[in-house]
Order: C-alpha cells, then sequence, then structure tokens
C-alpha cells in the first residue's frame, strides 16, 4: 500500500511541474518551427535611418533625408531616409537601445564594397566601456576578403548583391549600443536594420563577443592564434578565417585545438586538420567535367568554405580562402578561460610536414559572462590593408 501512494506521490509531483512548467511565460526567444506559434509579451522594435530610435509608430517620419529629393513631389512617409552617409574617419552610432531584449537580426548593405575591411563594427552590452564586439564589416560576415560571395549558413546570409545578414541571438539586460567606424578616406554609403524584441531575458543568458586578429605573416611559423586571453565563464561558438596562403601546394594540414579551464602544453580538445575542422574532407578538392581535380566551394548551414580567389597571375598573387564554422549545437563550452590556436601546415617535397607564414585574419564567436576581459588593440589601417 505505501509503495502504491509513493507512486501516486510521484506522479502528482511530476504532474505539478508540467503545470509550473506550462505557466512560465514564453518571453519571445529562441524562437524555432516547433515553437513559433507560441504568444508572448515581447515587443517586436526595428532601428533604421527611418526610425533611428526604434520607437512605436515613429517610423517613416523623416522630411529632409538623402532621398529627399528623389521623394520631392511624394512627400512625409516617402522612402526620404532610407540609408545614412559615414564620413571618411568618423563613427555613427547605429542603435542605442534600452533594455532588456535581444537582437534578432541585423540586415545591411555597404558601399563601396571593396572597403569593408576598413569599416569596424563594436558592439556594446549594459553601458561596458569596452565593445563585446570589434571586427571589421566583411569579415563579421563571413565574407573578409571584400568580394561578394553567397553565404547560405543559419548565423550569416550573404545575398546578392551585397547583403549581410547575421542571425545571431544577441540578448541583453539593460542597453545595447551599435556603432560603425569609417576608417576609409572616403565617405561612406550605409543601408541597414536592426531587428529587436523587448522581453525579458533569462538569468543564464550570457553575453555575445566576437573579436578580430591578423597576422602577415604568422608571428609564430606555422602557428595562428585565433583568440587568447578569455576569461569568465560561456562557450565558444563560431569561427570565420580568412586564408591567403604563401607558398605552392596543399596548406590545410593543422590542426585546431582548444585550450579550455587551465590547460598550458596540450589542448583538451585538439581537431585533426583543417579542412576537417570545417566540416570538409581531403583537401575540399572533387573532379571537374575536365578530370582535373579543384577547390570546391560550399556553403551549409553550420559550415562552408564559401570563398576562393584564384591567382591570375597579375592582382590575386595567391590563392585566397574564406571559411566559416558555427559551433551552433556542438557548442565549446569553459568555466574559467579560453584559448584558441590552429597550425598552419603544409607539405615538403620528401613527405615532411612544412610550416607556414600565411596571412591569416580571424572572427571568434562567443558567449560570456561580463565583464570580459579586455580586447588586444585592433589592428592599425595600414595592417588590415588586403594587399
Amino acid at each position: 500500500m505505501k509503495s502504491y501512494r509513493l507512486l501516486a506521490l510521484a506522479l502528482g509531483l511530476t504532474a505539478a511541474g508540467r503545470v509550473c512548467a506550462a505557466e512560465t511565460p514564453f518571453n519571445g526567444l529562441d524562437l524555432h518551427l516547433g515553437n513559433l506559434y507560441r504568444l508572448s509579451n515581447a515587443k517586436s522594435r526595428s532601428i533604421s535611418p527611418e526610425n533611428f530610435t526604434g520607437e512605436k509608430g515613429k517610423g517613416g517620419m523623416s522630411v529632409d533625408g538623402p532621398a529627399a529629393g528623389a521623394a520631392r513631389g511624394l512627400g512625409q512617409g516617402w522612402k526620404i531616409s532610407p540609408y545614412v552617409r559615414i564620413a571618411a574617419k568618423q563613427t555613427f552610432t547605429m542603435a542605442e537601445i534600452e533594455g532588456p531584449g535581444c537582437i534578432q537580426h541585423i540586415w545591411l548593405t555597404p558601399a563601396p564594397l571593396d572597403k569593408t575591411r576598413f569599416y569596424i563594427l563594436r558592439f556594446y552590452w549594459d553601458d561596458e566601456p569596452d565593445p563585446s564586439v570589434e571586427v571589421p564589416l566583411g569579415d563579421f560576415f563571413a565574407c573578409g576578403w571584400a568580394r561578394y560571395a553567397q553565404i547560405n549558413s543559419l548565423a550569416v546570409c550573404v545575398n546578392p548583391g551585397s547583403a549581410f545578414n547575421c542571425y545571431w541571438q544577441m540578448p541583453f539586460r539593460k542597453k545595447a549600443k551599435i556603432t560603425l567606424e569609417n576608417l576609409d578616406d572616403q565617405t561612406m554609403t550605409l543601408y541597414y536594420q536592426i531587428d529587436y524584441t523587448l522581453t525579458e531575458v533569462p538569468a543564464d543568458a550570457a553575453y555575445f563577443h566576437a573579436q578580430f586578429r591578423r597576422e602577415d605573416p604568422l608571428k609564430t611559423k606555422g602557428l595562428y592564434t585565433i583568440l587568447d586571453g578569455v576569461k569568465g565563464k560561456g562557450h565558444y561558438v563560431g569561427t570565420y578565417l580568412a586564408w591567403e596562403v604563401h607558398s605552392t601546394g596543399w596548406w590545410g594540414e593543422g590542426e585546431i585545438k582548444f585550450y579550455l579551464d587551465g590547460d598550458k602544453d596540450f589542448p583538451t580538445i585538439c581537431g585533426t586538420g583543417t579542412e576537417d575542422y570545417f566540416c570538409g574532407s581531403y583537401n575540399f578538392d572533387t573532379a571537374g567535367p575536365d578530370g582535373k581535380r579543384r577547390y570546391t566551394e560550399f556553403s551549409t548551414p553550420y559550415s562552408g568554405l564559401a570563398q576562393v580567389i584564384r591567382p591570375d597571375g597579375l592582382y590575386d598573387s595567391q590563392t585566397r580562402f574564406g571559411l566559416y564554422r558555427w559551433h551552433i549545437v556542438d557548442p565549446i563550452r569553459f568555466e574559467q578561460d579560453l584559448k584558441v590556436t590552429i597550425q598552419a601546415l603544409g607539405w615538403r617535397k620528401d613527405g615532411r610536414y612544412l610550416q607556414l607564414q600565411d596571412d591569416i585574419a580571424s572572427v571568434a564567436f562567443w558567449y560570456q559572462t561580463e565583464p570580459h576581459a579586455k580586447f588586444p588593440p585592433l589592428p592599425a589601417k595600414d595592417d588590415l590593408e588586403l594587399k
């Protein structure tokens, strides 16, 4: 008889737990096809040049925007401020949002496109003095060679003709601020839209971070550091590499290594090769209709070799590659600290590894608790330049 009462008690607790879970209000975050039908009290807002503040009922009110001439005779409400111009050496604040809330989508298109390494995105959370994101615009969207490449991934899409889209979810509690600095010597044009929601943010929500680095050539032969100095608790969610090879032959034998929570000489996670980490194999080679083997571009939800810029004997003096890998279903979790490196290894003619001294730029993407360790200084404009 006692066992029946225990069973009934257990079933009762289970049912009570289910009722409690069902009564928890949905905050409108973490959307997917399986929960898109759920209602919430989240408020949808959007910032663009037609509504710089995102305020309710305040969009399309401009009367003196840059396209006022095109709208002459039509008046207010007819696409008067679809873009902004950012002067040389100036920083423009794209958005300032009072929280709590979450950025859910960013769309933008810059002009000229071939200067995107000189346009620097910075994101600040909760009035922090130092940015949690500091990345050249093209590299942030996995398009680091200042050329269009179509990218079809879950986190980032780049669509014709130069439409950059970001779907990383970015929660904040007090405030979000996004700026774009134009390091170039000429004025640039920016169309953009930042879609966000005002809602309650879970207590365990971490903050989005992205950091850019570049070495040309590598400071340590055969070794490149993607990320170092991270302190706090979080998880690593993505890598973008813009890699230019400075030698002939295959260049991607190197292993990626994740040093977690006090790892010193040897990492906890070690890959088997560069193309393997980016979810490819055997040099990304396939045979074409002519029977010749060649690098094969691909773009998938979690990984891609989105760009292969082949030498033409004139301006493209070396082969260049753009690769991304998103750890959306397999994040690299850390409790205290994180360091990420990748080897740059090719082959000698006698079958030995060759330590390379290539030009490698990277963006590391991760979530972590704040405050975060201050980033190393961004390379100067001359060191950002694509040569």
